[in-house]
């Protein structure tokens, strides 16, 4: 019996990745077609045979929500044309911030995706730099949850900076910028941050010292920019050489640019999980295609994925 084929689409959102990831897996891109209705409603059709096949559907959930829409009723699609698996590759996935009840009365939209994913008939979640790791709890299917350090290490290394040293935006991004520090053989420091309401950091300080340092500062997601460059310009202030931001995914929303292009860092690093949506001198996309063709060619032989992520730390 010969093997099942694997089969790779995308959703509109995310199709300049998906023909990355299909180009360095080397198959193409598989056809699908779109109707939008006049009432706004549309609905997405597999233009080939997927019969038992290993659907492999890319799409990330950034806003709007018709992006999640979509890559549930193209799941919902493939399962009533047989596919054999169903894999949702999710670049980027979206609602990740609302992961628990932090007041009363809210929702856990991030389980209630996931619980979406599943019904429609995802078979497997691969994902990179999830905002909360619990969320891999959420799911009741196999989840391989990726990092941006295969990515992003490998850049520092190029960069070749004397005096390193990593920071965190926050207290929540705390162990991210542990664990990089600890692949890079430097230490770190912690902006210190007290919002008054979502999205506005009322106040920020400094736990460490960055005197003469070469830093980077390291986050999963950079929204509105307001907090990594209050970061930025806060480390400048304590004499630190120079400055740069690291983000795995560039929402950039509001005045993000603005801020980005007024800000003290030398450059902003982020990957391709979400388009930009204008350009910017400082900012540097670094692409993340090759890791997921090459997860997606370990899933469909059985082989670890764990094993990609032991990067050898600094000597």
């Amino acid at each position: 019996m010969a093997e099942p084929l694997v089969s790779i689409f995308s959703g509109r959102a995310s199709e300049y990745l998906a023909k990355k990831i299909a180009k360095s897996y080397g198959t193409p891109l598989g056809k699908t077609t779109f109707v939008d209705f006049s009432d706004g409603e549309f609905q997405p059709s597999f233009e080939e045979n997927i019969r038992g096949r290993d659907v492999f559907i890319v799409q990330s959930t950034f806003a709007p929500t018709e992006n999640l829409f979509e890559i549930l009723l193209m799941a919902d699609a493939a399962r009533r044309a047989s596919a054999r698996k169903i894999t949702a590759v999710i670049p980027y996935f979206g609602f990740a911030r609302q992961d628990r009840k932090d007041k009363s009365r809210v929702a856990i939209a991030a389980k209630l995706v996931a619980n979406l994913l599943i019904t429609a008939g995802i078979t497997r979640i691969i994902t990179i730099d999830l905002h909360a790791d619990q969320i891999q709890g959420f799911f009741d299917v196999p989840v391989d949850h990726l990092y941006a350090s295969n990515i992003f290490v490998p850049y520092i290394h190029s960069l070749q900076l004397p005096n390193l040293t990593l920071a965190s935006p926050d207290t929540g991004g705390t162990r991210r910028a542990a664990s990089y520090a600890k692949m890079l053989n430097t230490g770190f420091v912690i902006c210190y941050k007290h919002r008054a309401k979502p999205n506005e950091v009322e106040d920020m300080s400094l736990i460490g010292d960055v005197t003469g340092r070469d830093v980077i500062l390291m986050d999963d997601i950079i929204d509105t920019a307001g907090s990594i460059t209050k970061a930025g310009e806060l480390i400048m202030n304590n004499g630190a050489a120079s400055v740069r931001a690291f983000c795995t995914h560039p929402v950039f929303s509001g005045k993000a640019y603005e801020r980005i292009a007024a800000s003290p860092f030398t450059e902003v690093i982020v990957t391709d999980t979400i388009p930009l949506k204008q350009e910017c001198d400082k900012i540097k996309v670094l692409s993340t295609a090759d890791l997921f063709a090459e997860v997606i060619r370990r899933v469909e032989n059985y082989e670890s994925i764990s094993s990609l992520f032991q990067i050898p730390s600094s000597k």
